[in-house]
C-alpha cells in the first residue's frame, strides 16, 4: 500500500510543504485538508491590497492547475475533528477517516480574543482570514473614525490603509513605541514619524480603560485620560494557536504545538509548522516567528524530516512590511545597540546595519529590497564590515 501523508490547514505552510514534498520525490498519497472554502492563498495583503483595493483578487500560493498536476487532492471547507493516533486516522467532522502515515499539522492560528472589545459587537474587527478583510474593506469608507489597538506590524500596516481610505485613526499601544518587538529603535522612530505626517493619532504608552457604545458611536477612556471616539474599532495584540487538535491527541502544546528544529513533534510520525509551531531552543525556551518567510522555511525542514533528507540550509530570518510608499525589510537580528544608517530615510532610502562585536548581524531596508540577498550572504557568513563602509552610499555592498 502506498504511502499516505495528510497535511492539516489551509495557509502557506501548508500548502509549501505540498510543494516541497512533491518537488523532493515524495510520489505516495498526499492529501491537504483545509477549512477554508478556497485554496491556499497568501496572506500578506490581507492588510493592504485586500484592504485598499476596490475589486481585491485572492493571490493563490500555488498556480490553480498545480494541484492536479501533482496529483495532490485538495479538499477545502472540511473540518477536521479528531486525530486517532493509535490507527494512524484523521476522523473528519462527517465522520469520514483518513489514513496516514506521516501528518503534518500547518492549523495556524487566530487573533486572541479580547472579550471587552468583542462586546461592542459589529463594530469591532480582527483580521487573519480573507472573509474578515473583505468584511473591514466594506466598512472602512471616507471619514470613518477608527480606533486601533497594537502597535505591531499589523497595526501599523491597518492604520497606513485605512488612512490611505481616507479614515480618521487612532492607534492605541501599551508599550512606549511602536513596533517594539520587532524593528530596531531608528526604525521604529521613523515609521512612527512617517504616521504622524500621515495623521494617525499614536497613543502610545497607553490602553483602554472603559469602552462603551451608544448611538452607533465607540467611546474609549484611555488609561491616561484620553477620550477616543469612534466608529469602528480593530485590534491586532497577538494570536492564540490552533493546537487544539494536538493537544486532544496527547501531543506537548503551550499556545502551539512544541517541535524541534526538524519540525518534529513529541508524537512520532507527526510534524507541524507554520505559526501554530513553537521550537524548543537549546536552552530549553520556545520561539515562534509569525512569518511568511518561517512559514516557507518550515514547510521545508518538515518535508525534508518527512522524507529522511538533510534539512535546508539556515538562513537568517527576514520578514517586510509596507506602509505608505515604504517598503521596510528586516533580516537577521534586530536586538542589538549598536546600529549604523546608510542614506536618509526622509529621501525614502536608507539601510540600517546591526553590528554586534564588529560583526553584521542584521539590517534593515527602506526601499532596497535589492540589497536584501546580498545583506543575507553578509549576515549569514558573519562578516566585519569597516563601519564607515558600511554607511557610506558610495560603497557597494558587493565590495563589503
Amino acid at each position: 500500500m502506498a504511502e499516505q501523508i495528510v497535511i492539516i490547514g489551509g495557509g502557506q505552510a501548508a500548502a509549501m510543504a505540498a510543494a516541497a514534498l512533491r518537488h523532493n520525490g515524495f510520489d505516495g498519497g498526499l492529501t491537504l485538508l483545509s477549512d477554508e472554502p478556497c485554496p491556499p492563498y497568501e496572506r500578506p495583503p490581507l492588510s493592504k491590497a485586500a484592504l485598499l483595493d476596490d475589486n481585491p483578487a485572492l493571490q493563490p500560493v500555488l498556480p490553480a492547475d498545480w494541484w492536479q498536476q501533482n496529483k495532490v487532492t485538495l479538499r477545502t471547507g472540511v473540518q477536521v475533528s479528531r486525530i486517532h493516533r493509535a490507527t494512524r486516522q484523521v476522523e473528519l467532522l462527517t465522520g469520514e477517516c483518513l489514513r496516514w502515515d506521516q501528518l503534518l499539522l500547518a492549523t495556524g492560528a487566530k487573533a486572541r480574543p479580547l472579550p471587552a472589545l468583542d462586546a461592542l459587537g459589529d463594530v469591532t474587527f480582527t483580521l487573519r482570514h480573507t472573509g474578515d478583510a473583505a468584511r473591514l474593506r466594506a466598512a472602512l469608507q471616507p471619514g470613518k473614525r477608527l480606533i486601533i489597538v497594537g502597535g505591531g506590524t499589523i497595526g501599523l500596516e491597518l492604520a497606513a490603509s485605512a488612512t490611505q481610505r481616507q479614515c480618521q485613526v487612532s492607534l492605541v499601544e501599551m508599550a512606549p513605541e511602536v513596533m517594539g518587538r520587532n524593528a530596531p529603535p531608528p526604525v521604529r522612530a521613523w515609521l512612527a514619524q512617517q504616521h504622524r505626517q500621515h495623521g494617525v493619532e499614536l497613543l502610545v504608552n497607553n490602553r483602554i480603560e472603559q469602552l462603551t457604545l451608544a448611538g452607533g458611536e465607540i467611546n474609549a477612556l484611555l488609561q491616561d485620560g484620553t477620550q477616543c471616539r469612534a466608529d469602528l474599532l480593530v485590534y491586532g495584540v497577538g494570536i492564540l494557536a490552533n493546537d487544539h487538535l494536538a493537544a486532544d491527541a496527547g501531543l506537548e502544546t503551550d499556545n502551539g504545538i512544541i517541535v524541534d528544529n526538524h519540525c518534529r513533534t513529541s508524537a512520532a510520525g507527526i510534524f507541524a509548522a507554520g505559526d501554530v509551531a513553537r521550537v524548543r531552543q537549546p536552552d530549553g525556551s520556545l520561539a515562534r516567528r509569525e512569518t511568511w518567510e518561517n512559514a516557507n522555511r518550515q514547510a521545508r525542514l518538515a518535508a525534508a524530516a518527512m522524507l529522511g533528507l538533510p534539512p535546508p540550509e539556515d538562513t537568517p530570518g527576514w520578514f517586510w512590511t509596507d506602509q505608505y510608499q515604504a517598503n521596510v525589510q528586516f533580516i537577521g537580528e534586530m536586538a542589538g545597540d549598536n546600529w549604523l544608517q546608510r542614506g536618509d530615510p526622509d529621501q525614502g532610502n536608507a539601510i540600517w546595519f546591526n553590528l554586534v562585536n564588529g560583526a553584521l548581524a542584521g539590517a534593515v531596508t527602506l526601499n532596497q529590497g535589492r540589497d536584501i540577498r546580498q545583506l543575507r550572504k553578509l549576515i549569514q557568513y558573519a562578516c566585519r564590515p569597516d563601519p564607515a563602509s558600511l554607511a557610506d552610499p558610495s560603497v557597494p555592498l558587493k565590495a563589503l
